[in-house]
């Protein structure tokens, strides 16, 4: 039942941008930077695990995880990726992550820690199958995936607008939003059509396009024109997945590091008063706290429970929420008196 949560997903999430625009209203940099600073703040321990050998208990029982070889070529990654970043200029400065991981790989390869095992099994040419696992309709999956969706496309309006910020300086109109809405909810569709996950805004290309400064749709366009392409040639996938965790790590500590500076970039926009402090403050608690602590919602079925521990849904519903009822102006309440009384 998974696939047709997803495809179920997706069309809800497509749905949601034909009235995203309605209710932008009710998702202020408040709301939208503090999600995208959760979801920063999330992957932040992802890319350490990536850095140290990998994530989950599989790649943890390695003798290597946490081993100094693995961290040298993650930190390789990231000084050349910030060296070329900031003292080299034009297509190279622009391309800083992707030599990055250049540099990285072939030092890994030059300590073995690549192996090219899988590569000559892969063929050359292959069709997606549809529907290769199925379609059924779960109603518990249907209804999480749709939960998540909502949450999604709140993350997707605080993206385009940390995408347009970083990458224009300038705020993301209500047609940008709902064009990018549109496009995460029917490529989650066909996704779940093909087997594959939900797809989502994808912060952490929010940290990249702050980085390179290129948000043009010509070149998302030719990217995606090589991934459906590469989706096409298993050699491709199988070369690509040669690469060592560690190596991806060191990129991705600077591109997910990237994602919680977005976030915090679109909080720089909040006019820090009682009111919006004490919003932040109990969104960030109850979603962060929850993310660390996820046996405290154990007494919920699973499909609750996963999307309560990922700490996005509680915080959005909650800075939603408070942002709603509570009072806009207080009496003697402005960002000058907290910081006056700090």
């Amino acid at each position: 039942g998974l696939m047709g949560g997803v495809i179920v997903g997706g069309l809800f999430h497509f749905c949601i941008g034909f009235f995203i625009g309605r209710i932008r209203f009710a998702l202020p940099p408040l709301v939208t930077g503090l999600i995208v600073l959760m979801i920063g703040l999330a992957l932040i321990k992802v890319g350490v695990e990536y850095a140290a050998g990998g994530a989950g208990d599989f790649n943890r029982s390695k003798p290597t995880w946490g081993g100094i070889g693995n961290w040298f070529q993650a930190l390789i990654v990231i000084v050349v990726t910030l060296g070329i970043k900031f003292y080299v200029r034009g297509f190279l400065s622009v391309a800083a992550v992707l030599i990055g991981l250049i540099v990285g790989y072939l030092v890994a390869l030059v300590m073995g820690d690549v192996s090219f095992g899988g590569l000559g099994n892969a063929s050359w040419f292959a069709l997606p199958q549809p529907f290769a696992f199925g379609f059924e309709i779960n109603w518990a999956i249907v209804v999480g995936m749709c939960l998540m969706a909502f949450i999604s496309a709140i993350e997707t309006v605080g993206d385009t607008s940390g995408i347009t910020k970083g990458g224009a300086g300038r705020e993301a109109t209500d047609k940008e939003i709902e064009g990018a809405t549109f496009a995460d909810g029917l490529g989650t569709a066909v996704a779940g059509v093909f087997g594959g996950l939900p797809n989502t805004s994808f912060s952490q290309n929010v940290g990249l396009i702050a980085m390179t400064g290129v948000m043009s749709r010509h070149v998302v366009t030719c990217g995606a024109l090589l991934l459906v392409v590469a989706g096409l040639i298993p050699k491709i996938g199988a070369l690509v997945n040669t690469i060592p965790i560690q190596v991806l790590g060191g990129g991705v500590i600077v591109m997910f590091g990237m994602v919680a500076s977005a976030g915090i970039n679109m909080l720089s926009e909040v006019n820090w008063n009682r009111r919006n402090m004490v919003i932040f403050a109990v969104s960030l608690s109850v979603g962060l706290g929850l993310q660390q602590v996820p046996d405290a919602m154990q007494f919920l079925g699973n499909t609750m429970r996963i999307l309560m521990t990922s700490g996005l849904l509680p915080a959005a519903i909650l800075a939603i929420v408070l942002n709603l009822i509570l009072p806009e102006h207080l009496e003697g309440d402005s960002a000058e008196d907290v910081g006056d009384s700090a």
